[in-house]
């Protein structure tokens, strides 16, 4: 493979601290890299330097002379004067770029909600970051150098970009290098990965799962790391290894030394412990959204967010929530907390329920600004109890990552990360029994987020977590439901993946239209007419919708019975009745499932 660019005993120093300590590596043609590590490690510096856009204290980077090399920083580098189109293509007239494959498909994929004709100044933070990101990869490159491109890019989002970085070369062409905290896309997309620490850079084979499983091998020959941290990989590890083979086909290193190494390791939360913590704490009520309707905040009379939907929350349920941005993931927090009152339905709560939510934002941390991170904790409470585990404020505070020097920073001085996790630390010491995150992984690094996911395990309480990060939805939550952006709430039995398919789905046929652009599909060709079905295709279609809808009736009738008894089993802590209940309950939403989309197609055939 041809050396496309390199560095060689790069070093950075910033006042007493070093950063990067005499590092020496290099992108060869068809290399996949995705960097990790702390924040404030270098990842970012490293990746400047590579790029060219900084120069080392000391050291050299070079590059073969035709090599061409786009960068996408974390800041937002768009001349906010230019409109969307002017921003991304230039002063090109649409039948020219709209002719080229490659760049329709990266507008279908990153921009085809956002206005063609608006200025870039006054999009948000997100809508920027994908016009700066579709602009950098309608270009021709041969290295592309992405620092945190998942920000601000919902799950269909992230799983466009890992689709068109895996299929925008051939396997031995081209290279590209991502910082990211998204351990989903790292694993989707990366073939080596780069862990900066200490000064130093480890590379490893394979993508974030390959990587765990050699860091937790390297960590037991080498006895280099504390015992705590070692702990935490190797739980994550045995996650791993119990979750979807792809995972593990990666390493090329035995996996038999790596299962030995977890043989001794527990599973990563004992569901049915928790659930009777859980019970204890909560007793069988805890909160009940019953055919609620909610009207857009601020819209006219009759346009609705929610329209009659129903969720139950049970005693230690673990519940994901995912969906189209403006579908009302935050809103629903709201409603569950009491934040806002439905237009219509009942929101029933628990007596015994003590929620907290953690927003997006950190503002609430303003009004202790001036204290110290240990003073703020213990502000609140001294010890406490996680999975039966007495904890004092210290303990805790060091679990997620602050040191002894970092535990007497005032607040104002701590970074975004480390105010989000001092946020959620504030949150778990007042002992919730009902905890909501929304966008949890923000600002926070994988080493913090494993952290975050241990503490979480052993949370005795009913947990809902809004996020687009998927690898946190199936490591943290138990079930996903998603909300498509039709006023309902839809349960996914085969998680995130199921959703994609339902997005998919419903986007199939739909065109792109950027202002007075081409319309194209977002396949990238022009979106064809539906032909018209015939008279006896659609007195079919409407036999099968009534046939469909008493089948449906039915299945809600089973459910609501399948309820009532799970709520029977949960009062008389019949967990085992629990289990073979909410067993029964999945295999009813798999028949809906098919069912509704049965339903749609005939809705379809019949034009309505």
């Amino acid at each position: 493979m041809a050396h496309l660019l390199g560095g060689e005993n790069l070093s950075v120093s910033y006042a007493t601290r070093t950063v990067l300590d005499g590092v020496t590596l290099g992108l060869e043609e068809g290399d996949r890299i995705g960097m990790v590590g702390r924040n404030g490690d270098g990842k970012s510096t490293l990746m400047r330097l590579l790029s060219m856009r900084s120069t080392p204290d000391s050291g050299r980077v070079t590059k073969r002379g035709d090599v061409n090399v786009g960068y996408l920083d974390q800041s937002d580098v768009l001349d906010g004067d230019l409109t969307v189109g002017a921003a991304i293509v230039g002063d090109q007239a649409d039948y020219e770029w709209a002719r080229n494959p490659q760049i329709r498909e990266v507008m279908g994929g990153l921009v085809s909600d956002v206005d063609w004709h608006a200025n870039v100044h006054a999009l948000s933070g997100g809508q920027k970051r994908r016009v700066a990101l579709a602009k950098l990869l309608i270009e021709d490159h041969d290295v592309i150098m992405l620092d945190e491109p998942t920000n601000h890019l919902d799950v269909e989002g992230v799983a466009w970009l890992s689709r068109h970085l895996k299929t925008r070369w051939r396997v031995n062409q081209g290279a590209f290098l991502v910082v990211t905290h998204d351990r989903w896309f790292l694993d989707e997309v990366c073939t080596k990965t780069w862990e900066v620490h200490d000064g130093i850079v480890d590379p490893f084979d394979g993508g974030y799962a390959a990587y765990v499983l050699a860091r937790a091998e390297r960590d037991r020959s080498a006895s280099v790391m504390e015992s705590k941290r070692q702990q935490l990989v190797k739980k994550e590890l045995a996650w791993l290894r119990r979750g979807a083979p792809a995972r593990t086909a990666k390493p090329k290193f035995r996996i038999e030394a790596a299962n030995e190494l977890i043989a001794d390791v527990p599973e990563p939360r004992d569901s049915m412990a928790l659930s009777k913590m859980a019970t204890a704490r909560l007793g069988k009520d805890v909160l009940d959204l019953e055919n609620v309707t909610l009207d857009f905040l601020g819209g006219q009379p009759g346009q609705k967010l929610f329209d009659n939907i129903t969720l139950r929350l049970a005693p230690g349920e673990r519940l994901g929530l995912v969906g189209v941005n403006g579908a009302g993931k935050t809103t629903l927090l709201k409603l569950l907390n009491g934040e806002i009152q439905p237009t219509s339905g009942k929101v029933k709560r628990g007596k015994t329920v003590v929620t907290a939510v953690l927003t997006q934002e950190v503002k609430e941390l303003d009004d202790v600004a001036d204290l110290r991170v240990i003073e703020v904790i213990e502000r609140e409470k001294r010890s406490f109890n996680v999975g039966g585990k007495e904890f004092t404020a210290g303990q805790l505070v060091e679990q997620l990552g602050f040191t002894n020097q970092k535990q007497w920073t005032p607040v104002r001085d701590l970074s975004g990360g480390e105010r989000r996790r001092l946020q959620l630390l504030r949150l778990l010491v007042g002992e919730p029994n009902v905890l909501m995150l929304d966008e949890p992984t923000n600002d926070l690094d994988t080493d913090t987020l494993a952290a975050v996911e241990d503490v979480l395990d052993g949370w005795p309480g009913t947990l809902v977590v809004v996020s687009h990060d998927r690898y946190l939805l199936e490591r943290a939550t138990d079930h996903q439901m998603a909300l498509l952006g039709d006023g309902k709430i839809r349960a996914l039995p085969r998680g995130v993946d199921q959703y994609l398919e339902l997005r998919e789905s419903a986007l199939a046929g739909s065109t792109i239209t950027g202002g007075g652009n081409p319309v194209i599909a977002a396949s990238g060709s022009t979106a064809p007419a539906a032909p018209g079905a015939s008279e006896a295709e659609k007195r079919d279609a409407r036999k099968a919708k009534n046939r469909i809808e008493r089948q449906l009736g039915k299945v809600s009738q089973q459910e609501e019975k399948i309820h009532a008894q799970m709520v029977k089993s949960t009062s008389d802590n019949d967990f085992d009745s629990m289990a073979e209940l909410n067993k029964k309950l999945k295999t009813l939403a798999d028949d809906r499932e098919a069912l509704e989309l049965e339903w749609l197609e005939a809705l379809e055939v019949l034009g309505e």
